[in-house]
C-alpha cells in the first residue's frame, strides 16, 4: 500500500504531550490495578435531566432532521445575549456579536487562521491550554509566552514583556478561571488588560470555559464586564463544564463584531452548524433554571476541600484552587513534574498530568482534577501518602 506523506501543515503541528501520559496510564489499567485518574478534564457528571428531554423531544421536529443555517439559529444566539445580560450584565447583539461554535476548542483553534498572517505573532499563556499552540501552528504564525507566576497569582506581567515581541503582537489568549492553574482574574487586571490590548492594537481572546466554577462565593467575572473590551477582544463560552455537556459540543464566541464575522465566514467553508435539537438543548440550558449549576459548583467546591485538606495532612504543601475543577499542586524537591507524575502513578496508581505538558513554566507543578468522588479523592490522598513522599505519615 502506498504510503502518502503528510502536508508541512500536519508536520507542523504541536506534539500531544499527554498522549504519552494515555499510554502509560493504558498499560497500568490493562495490568489489572485499580487506578485513580485525576489526569484528565473531562466532567464526571452527566448532563441534566432537563436538558437532555429537551434534545430528545427537539430531535422529534422534522425541521430540525434538515441541515441548520450555517452560521447557527437565531432562538441559540438570543439564548446566548439573554445569558449574558442575565449572568453578568453584558448587552450583547445577537446578530452581529455572537457566533455558535462546534465547542470552545473549535473557536480557540479557529481564531488564528481568522486573525494572524503567517509569521504573525500571538501570546500566550505558558502555563497554559495547549490547543491555544495548534491553531497558532496552523496559521503558520509564531508564538510569544507569557509566564504565569506564582508570586503573580498566576496572572501574566505585561509590563515585563519584552518590546519587541509586544510591537509584533496581534493575538493574545486568556483564560479565567485557568487551566491548568485555578487562578482567578479581578476586575483591575481585566482594565489593565483591555488598556495594553488598545494601546499595542492586539485582539484579545478570552477563554471562559471554567467562567461558572468560582469558590467561596465568589462568582468569576467576564472579560466583556470591562469597560471597552468589546472594542478589543471576544470572549468564548462553551456549554462542556457548565452544564457537563462536553460531548454535546457546543460553544459560543461573544464581543467584537469584526471577529464574530471572520469566525463566521470561516465556519461557513467548514460546517454546516450544529444539529438544531443540540441547539434547542443549549438554549434550554442557557436560559432555564441554573440550580443545577450551582449544586455542581458546591459539589466542586466540597472536593476541592476534602482534596486540599487531605493533601497538607499528608505535609503536601499545596494552595487551593480559586476557581476551575483542577487543583495545580507543586512538586516536592527532587522531582521534575513528569518524573513525580510517573512516580504517582507507578507507586500511588493515582493518575496526575505533569506542569510539564502545559508549557515551559509549568515545570515544578502536576495537575489533578477534582473530577471523580469525594471518596476517591480521598483515597487518592491515603494512596500518595503511603509512598511516603512527604513528612507526614503517621
Amino acid at each position: 500500500m502506498k504510503h502518502f506523506e503528510s502536508s508541512n501543515l500536519i508536520a507542523s503541528l504541536p506534539k500531544q504531550f499527554f498522549a504519552s501520559l494515555v499510554e502509560k496510564v493504558g498499560k497500568v489499567v490493562e495490568e489489572g490495578h485499580d487506578v485513580i485518574n485525576l489526569g484528565q478534564g473531562n466532567p464526571d457528571q452527566p448532563t441534566p435531566v432537563h436538558i437532555v428531554k429537551k434534545l430528545q423531544e427537539a430531535a422529534q421536529n422534522p425541521g430540525h432532521h434538515k441541515y441548520s443555517p450555517f452560521r447557527g439559529n437565531l432562538f441559540l444566539k438570543e439564548a446566548a445575549a439573554q445569558f449574558y445580560k442575565r449572568e453578568y450584565g453584558v448587552e450583547l447583539d445577537p446578530e452581529k456579536e455572537v457566533a455558535v461554535l462546534f465547542g470552545g476548542k473549535a473557536g480557540l483553534v479557529e481564531l488564528p487562521l481568522c486573525l494572524l498572517n503567517p509569521g504573525e505573532t500571538a501570546l500566550v499563556p505558558d502555563p497554559g491550554y495547549p490547543d491555544y499552540w495548534s491553531g497558532v501552528a496552523m496559521a503558520n504564525a509564531r508564538m510569544a509566552v507569557m509566564e504565569l507566576k506564582e508570586e503573580n497569582d498566576f496572572l501574566p506581567d505585561y509590563n515585563g514583556l519584552p518590546a519587541d515581541i509586544v510591537e509584533k503582537a496581534k493575538l493574545m489568549f486568556l483564560n479565567y478561571p485557568n487551566n491548568p492553574t485555578g487562578a482567578t482574574a479581578n476586575e483591575e487586571f481585566f482594565e489593565e488588560t483591555v488598556s495594553f490590548a488598545k494601546k499595542n492594537e492586539i485582539c484579545v481572546v478570552h477563554d471562559f470555559a471554567y467562567g461558572s466554577i468560582g469558590f467561596e462565593g465568589k462568582k468569576p467575572i467576564s472579560f466583556l464586564q470591562t469597560s471597552g473590551s468589546k472594542d478589543i477582544g471576544i470572549e468564548i463560552f462553551t456549554l462542556s463544564k457548565t452544564y457537563n455537556m462536553a460531548g454535546w459540543r457546543v460553544g459560543f464566541a461573544v464581543g467584537n463584531a469584526s471577529v464574530v464575522e471572520s469566525i463566521n465566514l470561516i465556519q461557513d467553508h467548514l460546517y454546516v452548524s450544529l444539529f438544531g435539537a443540540v441547539q434547542e438543548a443549549a438554549a434550554c440550558a442557557l436560559l432555564e433554571s441554573q440550580e443545577c449549576v450551582h449544586e455542581l459548583v458546591a459539589m466542586y467546591e466540597a472536593r476541592r476541600d476534602a482534596f486540599i485538606k487531605g493533601l497538607r495532612g499528608i505535609g503536601w504543601e499545596v494552595s487551593a484552587p480559586k476557581g476551575s475543577f483542577f487543583a495545580w499542586l507543586k512538586v516536592p524537591d527532587g522531582y521534575t513534574s513528569e518524573e513525580f507524575s510517573d512516580l504517582l502513578l507507578n507507586e500511588a496508581k493515582v493518575v496526575v498530568a505533569p506542569g510539564i505538558g502545559f508549557g515551559k513554566f509549568g515545570e515544578g507543578f502536576v495537575r489533578a482534577g477534582l473530577l471523580t468522588s469525594e471518596e476517591r479523592l480521598l483515597e487518592a490522598v491515603e494512596r500518595i501518602k503511603n509512598i511516603h513522599v512527604f513528612s507526614k505519615n503517621d
